[in-house]
């Protein structure tokens, strides 16, 4: 059997949510030297972007296509007989998701099997270890920093795993023009999560201390960045939104609610301002001033523990004061944003090895850590879950059809989203 000799290498993306799918997207560039766009494709669930979202990721003019696991598998298969097949899948989801398609993939049995590659969309700062064992058995698993690489190779070796697949690379999405201050404009962003902080009560507080310090700034702009409207999900949910907890403040003109791609925000941002967000390493990128906030203790649960030894951390009080934190080069070198030219080259290892598996004859068969007989009790409701039988007969509904079980689906993600936590909410009172 042959390896994968067309200078054309075909490229899928799946994703399951607006980030991730920015990330795959950007990612599928980076490591090959594929010239046409990658084929998109984002995972039906609870987070599915809106074209909306997708558009303002920035990264492609071509809309991705909505799928269940089940889907894209057919997607492969059908490729493979038209002897379209691909020669590269990128799996940007969540750990379990990842598994199960492994798992999927494994099944199809295709002649010549896609290179799998997938890896953490930013900071790693949760279900480390879990993530990691869920992800083993894709050929390339990368690392976004000399740190991460470190970190997860420690993992695998740990539980007696093979750690081949650990590539060091970059966050895709790291560039942009170095800072450059401006007569005149001084504007702080702040780059909201949609779950960090959670609670009503610490995001309020965010919310209260931003328009506070506007106040007392008069002449800066204070921007809110949002990366979603309401109604609208990303890589997490987000049950009090900013949106709506600023309509019962009064805040001055010169502060705003803004959305749009991040990099452009990041074009006239002066002091990027964050609890944990994976924005305040495209800001380091940039050189752009940034401040990782400390007002709710430094926690694992706020993923800001992840910048301790940064010298990034501080509080609104010294911020209101003034204060521009200056970053840690050892810090900034070990995670991979240091601006000093060599962040070209950080997908080299990644494209090497990509190259190396397609030019293999046969790929060698998914081995996944996680097994029925590693993980009995854990591995079958993982894959249940997911439910990505291929053997299932293809629908046949009518047009009408389809539109009700769009409109039931519609309606199922409107009570998960919206209905659901005003009713958690309401328990609580």
């Amino acid at each position: 059997m042959q390896g994968s000799n067309r200078e054309a290498v075909r490229v899928a993306v799946l994703a399951d949510s607006d980030t991730r799918w920015k990330w795959g997207a950007l990612t599928a560039r980076r490591i090959t030297t594929a010239t046409a766009e990658p084929t998109g494709f984002v995972l039906r669930g609870r987070a599915t972007p809106t074209a909306r979202q997708l558009a303002e990721t920035g990264v492609s003019t071509t809309t991705p296509r909505e799928v269940t696991g089940a889907e894209f598998l057919r997607a492969l298969r059908d490729a493979e007989e038209r002897g379209e097949g691909y020669d590269l899948v990128v799996l940007a989801l969540v750990g379990g998701t990842v598994r199960a398609v492994l798992q999927g993939l494994a099944d199809l049995d295709l002649v010549r099997r896609p290179v799998i590659v997938t890896g953490y969309v930013g900071v790693v700062y949760e279900k480390l270890t879990d993530g990691l064992l869920l992800r083993h058995g894709a050929d390339v698993v990368l690392a976004n920093s000399r740190h991460d690489a470190e970190r997860f190779r420690a993992v695998y070796e740990g539980v007696g795993a093979g750690a081949d697949s650990v590539v060091e690379a970059a966050l895709p999405f790291l560039g942009g023009a170095p800072y450059a201050p401006e007569a005149g404009r001084d504007t702080l962003v702040f780059a909201a999560q949609p779950s960090v902080p959670a609670t009503r009560t610490e995001r309020a507080y965010v919310l209260r201390r931003l328009i506070a310090h506007a106040r007392l700034h008069p002449r800066r702009e204070v921007l809110l960045k949002l990366r979603s409207k309401p109604g609208e999900h990303t890589t997490h949910l987000e049950e009090f939104p900013f949106q709506k907890l600023v309509r019962e403040l009064d805040p001055p003109a010169n502060f705003r609610l803004v959305y749009g791609h991040m990099g452009e925000v990041l074009d006239r941002t002066d002091l990027l301002v964050t609890v944990s967000s994976t924005a305040a390493l495209e800001a380091l990128h940039r050189r752009i001033p940034t401040a990782i906030l400390t007002d709710l203790g430094v926690r694992e649960a706020l993923g800001n523990h992840h910048f301790v030894g940064s010298g990034l951390l501080a509080s609104f009080d010294r911020l209101d004061k003034g204060l521009a934190p200056t970053p840690d080069e050892t810090w900034l070198a070990r995670q991979g944003v240091a601006a000093d030219g060599s962040y070209e080259g950080a997908f080299d290892a990644a494209r090497d090895r990509v190259a190396e598996l397609l030019a293999l004859p046969e790929l060698p068969p998914i081995t996944p850590y996680y097994t029925a007989e590693t993980a009995p009790g854990y591995l079958p409701g993982i894959l249940a879950r997911h439910r990505l039988d291929v053997s299932a007969p293809e629908s046949r509904e009518s047009g009408l059809r389809r539109i009700v079980r769009e409109a039931a689906r519609g309606a199922y993600r409107h009570g998960v989203q919206r209905v659901a936590p005003v009713i958690r909410r309401l328990g609580e009172l």
